[in-house]
């Protein structure tokens, strides 16, 4: 959805885009310089713009907010602050991480208010669509529609990731104006019912297809629809949409919704917009942004030493946790969800880099481990076997594991990387923030709460048969400088993966079946930016949370030392300070601090 056209849109929604809720207070004593005023814009031609502009900040920078801070991937509110995955490279760099993976922050971590910045501006943006719209005497109604249906769905979206972070923030819709002095709206009223309409809306009037394959389109706008029913536990409301995705869905580009062959191609730039693709945030490189249109957000992600194909900064480490989760029954092919973290797989931590290490080959694991999780001797990508040891900055803060599916392809460098930055890290690879795994996993979740086990079992074994594809399994590696360089058939692992025989999910009862289909959304979706919202909404945060803190401390992470998570509070982040201070009328502030902070 970006393009060139980027540069225009922020000129001409500045005015309201970074005016509401922005942290400095200059913002709100005088308009900013160089901006168009409505009038301008009141064009078919410039509502496009306009909401061009409210889709480009899906990617998280752009705005008054940051980039990695407010990243689409949510990879430090929905990875780092869950069992996913540690903060990674140096205590010291980027350490307001620490306190919020450690779920300890205050209300004055820069990172609060990056996303809370950000997620406004989507919203102003979009609201400046709706607004501006009804000025401009050349949009017909099917035009004003279809303008309103995508502006709404985007509202709806950025007010749905404040409520995942925040819970109790104000909605903002288009009838709160700068100019109005309206914009100081409490946070007193749960926003889930107004989130709930835009996606209705949205759905109800987007068209079933797109001219471009990153707008949003009638499903996109039910799959999100959907997720805020999951949020909110409303699993029978839920389900009539996931059926309907499940049976009739398709991507803006009119593909039938599906799984992809291969794991692994949900994560390549080559293979994105697939008919896997719900809704995802589109990035580009090379295109003469200067890395503008590309993947900011997960650029510190990536192996730290200078001889990777792209290295910086060594962040977003997955735990020994996480990594222990794909270890499989040997006999059945069936996950561990009890017993899993017993004892942490082999893994190089504590040697050097000249120490010979071979994983363990015994062990039977899931295939999607090694497409999740970079450990040393197995390939990473086609960057040859990972070094381990070299590739992670501070072992001994950070854990031995690297992050594998935000990474470009060693071949894919400067073609679908831009080079013209300081790293090669800004890639072209889309975020995914709905995949129609996503929505069977969903499905089967809602299909248990009904008391369908049978039908919950079916849409997890489709999940599960294709990670099982051996086509899609990591492959040893041969040595480039050898004329066959390439990789070879074997697996590069004991891989051993099965779906559920009949009836099996029915002999668990509904409990057993609930842990079955939330630890297959863990290995699916892991480092996807989803599962913290996801112990959240399941309720069981602090029981899951509090014993992986133990267990990776006994593991040697030990910035997780003395962490707590604290029921009744960490499930939401505090509120920012400077938010609040600014919301003051009279001397009595509008907006609440959430409990506990």
């Amino acid at each position: 959805m970006k393009s060139n056209k980027y540069s225009i849109v922020i000129l001409s929604t500045v005015v309201l885009a970074v005016a509401f809720y922005a942290c400095g207070k200059n913002f709100l004593t005088k308009p900013p310089i160089g901006t168009y005023q409505q009038p301008t814009m009141a064009t078919k031609a410039g509502v496009a713009g306009l909401l061009i502009g409210a889709y480009s900040l899906l990617d998280g920078q752009g705005g008054a907010g940051g980039s990695w801070q407010a990243a689409a991937s949510n990879w430090v509110w929905g990875g780092v602050c869950s069992d996913d995955a540690h903060k990674g490279s140096d205590p010291g760099d980027q350490p307001d991480i620490v306190s919020l993976m450690t779920w300890s922050e205050s209300s004055t971590n820069s990172y609060l208010e990056a996303k809370w910045q950000t997620c406004y501006d989507g919203i102003q943006r979009s609201n400046e669509v709706l607004r501006i719209m009804r000025l401009a005497t050349d949009v017909k109604p099917e035009d004003t529609v279809e303008f309103a249906a995508e502006a709404r769905f985007l509202r709806g979206h950025y007010h749905f990731e404040l409520k995942k972070i925040f819970n109790m923030v104000p909605y903002v819709d288009e009838s709160v104006t700068y100019t109005a002095g309206n914009w100081r709206v409490p946070n007193s009223d749960d926003i889930w019912p107004k989130i709930e309409a835009d996606f209705q809306y949205a759905m109800d009037h987007l068209p079933a297809t797109q001219t471009s394959v990153g707008r949003a389109n009638r499903y996109a706008a039910m799959a999100f629809l959907a997720k805020a029913y999951m949020f909110e536990h409303k699993y029978a409301q839920a389900l009539p949409w996931l059926d309907s995705l499940i049976a009739n869905g398709v991507t803006a580009a009119g593909l039938k919704y599906g799984l992809v062959d291969k794991f692994n191609d949900n994560f390549n730039a080559a293979t994105k917009n697939s008919k896997e693709s719900v809704f995802s945030v589109q990035n580009s490189v090379n295109d003469g942004s200067t890395a503008a249109n590309a993947n900011a957000g997960d650029v510190l992600n990536f192996s730290y030493d200078a001889s990777a194909p792209v290295s910086c900064c060594g962040f977003y480490q997955p735990s020994y946790s996480l990594a222990n989760s794909y270890k499989t029954d040997p006999a059945t092919g069936l996950p561990l969800p009890a017993t899993f973290n017993n004892v942490d797989l082999k893994n190089d931590e504590g040697l050097k880099s000249s120490d010979p290490f071979t994983p363990d080959g015994t062990i039977t694991l899931d295939p999607r481990l090694d497409w999740t999780v970079g450990r040393r001797g197995i390939p990473f990508l086609d960057w040859g076997v990972n070094p381990g040891f070299l590739y992670v900055r501070n072992q001994a803060s950070g854990g031995p594991y690297t992050p594998v599916k935000n990474a470009p392809y060693a071949s894919q460098i400067g073609v679908l990387t831009d080079k013209s930055s300081w790293t090669a890290g800004y890639t072209a690879l889309n975020v995914n923030l709905i995949r129609f795994a996503d929505v069977l996993l969903w499905a089967a979740e809602a299909e248990v709460e009904v008391g369908s086990l049978d039908q919950a079992q079916i849409y997890v074994n489709m999940v599960r048969n294709r990670a099982a594809n051996p086509a899609g399994f990591v492959h040893t590696y041969i040595d480039p400088n050898k004329p066959q360089a390439g990789f070879t058939n074997t697996p590069a692992a004991n891989y051993f993966i099965k779906a559920y025989p009949a009836g099996y999910f029915a002999g668990q009862g509904q409990a057993g079946a609930r842990t079955l289909v939330r630890f297959e959304r863990k290995l699916e979706l892991a480092m996807e930016g989803h599962r913290f919202f996801d112990l959240v909404r399941y309720g069981t945060a602090d029981t899951e949370l509090n014993a992986y803190v133990a267990h990776e401390v006994a593991s040697g992470y030990v910035l997780m030392k003395g962490a707590t998570f604290v029921k009744g509070k960490s499930e939401y982040f505090a509120i920012p300070q400077a938010e609040i201070d600014v919301s003051t009328i009279s001397g009595k502030r509008t907006l609440t601090q959430n409990p506990g902070y």
